[in-house]
């Protein structure tokens, strides 16, 4: 697959004005994907980091995309609306660096460069479209600290609104010692693949039947295996699969809905849901209770909602598609990813010099720590 090229500028003045002094124990990324606007604005406590600011909103910027190939006029809106809500942010916590970036809606997109444009007129912030396997890489490392290192391996798998980024982690490697310090490019991923159909695209391409549809559902589930399909270089830990010593480890908002449902959560919580261990059967057993039921109903759950209700099923679709090209028994359920990767290799670029001129006193505060 050919890799995107990185568009955009990044760095401490990302959206901040070089005026404005900035508080140098305090961190932002922004990642723009194909369904969801996320930020993270945190301080360093650690081996991770201390959250101080969070947003989210689902935005659907590729709705149509898959169809047209272009991104929608008010798709874009809704986007750059959430996008100003988080320079508005990022504006008033003033962090030393911001990284902001868009995946594959953006790269996919004919007027995703000009999109990019926009944004950085209208908001101040200036996207990186990356690559799929930065991606990727950025994936794993939100990831890290749910690995069990118990275990010879490890298949991260990101399901995102256009593209799923598959990561294939030797946990055996000795780079594991010390894999909190590593830049995402140098933690021992054997072998990667990006598929461009996450829970958005997946969903177009099928559209929805009846309540009950199973030949709807397995199509979704025969289509991803098709494009998942043998991967380079992951063959190396296929016996730790076949002996039982590998674990999934799944992140997206599908997967961590899958999850509030088998909990029977009356609200979603995350903290039940990160690093939740489910079985095969446990994530089966969620699909066939959603598949049974109609758009509405599942609407109606706690933890799904209506903007997840029509592409929550593709989610599974693709998990389950997974799981029988790799089986494995334990799955891992991750809320994070791409944005604590992000945040976790800012911190680790930042210059001893910064470090010394932090201001005396100067404490990283707020909710609880987050690895």
């Amino acid at each position: 697959m050919p890799q995107a090229q990185q568009t955009g500028r990044e760095g401490p003045d990302a959206a901040t004005p070089p005026a404005v002094a900035r508080d140098p124990s305090l961190f932002a990324a922004i990642d723009l994907g194909t369904n969801n606007c996320r930020l993270l604005i945190a301080a360093p406590a650690g081996r991770g980091f201390r959250v101080v600011e969070s947003f989210s909103r689902i935005v659907r910027l590729g709705d149509g995309l898959t169809r047209t190939g272009r991104l929608d006029d008010e798709a874009m809106n809704r986007a750059v609306a959430a996008l100003r809500i988080c320079a508005d942010k990022v504006r008033r916590r003033r962090p030393l660096r911001i990284r902001a970036v868009a995946t594959q809606a953006c790269r996919s997109a004919s007027n995703g460069e000009a999109f990019v444009e926009r944004v950085a007129a209208e908001t101040g912030l200036r996207l990186a479209i990356i690559s799929p396997k930065e991606e990727a890489q950025l994936s794993v490392a939100g990831c890290l600290t749910l690995l069990d290192r118990t275990q010879t391996a490890a298949l991260v798998v990101d399901v995102g609104g256009g593209s799923t980024e598959l990561s294939w982690v030797d946990l055996t490697d000795p780079r594991m010692e010390q894999a909190h310090r590593l830049q995402p490019s140098r933690l021992p991923i054997r072998a990667w693949i990006s598929i461009p159909l996450g829970v958005v695209s997946l969903a177009e391409r099928f559209p929805e039947g009846a309540a009950g549809d199973r030949a709807w559902y397995r199509s979704m589930v025969d289509h991803i295996k098709g494009a998942i399909g043998e991967v380079e270089g992951a063959a190396a830990l296929r016996p730790a699969f076949d002996a039982g010593n590998a674990h999934l480890i799944g992140t997206s908002g599908a997967i961590t809905s899958l999850a509030g449902l088998h909990l029977d959560l009356e609200r979603y919580d995350r903290n039940r849901v990160d690093g939740l261990w489910l079985t095969r059967g446990d994530c089966e057993a969620a699909a066939e209770r959603l598949l049974v039921q109609d758009a509405a109903t599942r609407a109606s759950q706690p933890c799904i909602g209506p903007d997840r209700a029509d592409l929550v099923l593709a989610g599974a679709a693709i998990l389950q598609a997974v799981q029988e090209l790799w089986p494995c028994e334990r799955v891992r359920v991750a809320d994070r990813g791409l944005r604590e990767g992000l945040l976790l290799a800012l911190m680790q670029e930042r210059p001893s010099r910064r470090r010394r001129r932090r201001p005396r006193g100067a404490g990283p505060a707020v909710e609880a720590a987050r690895a």
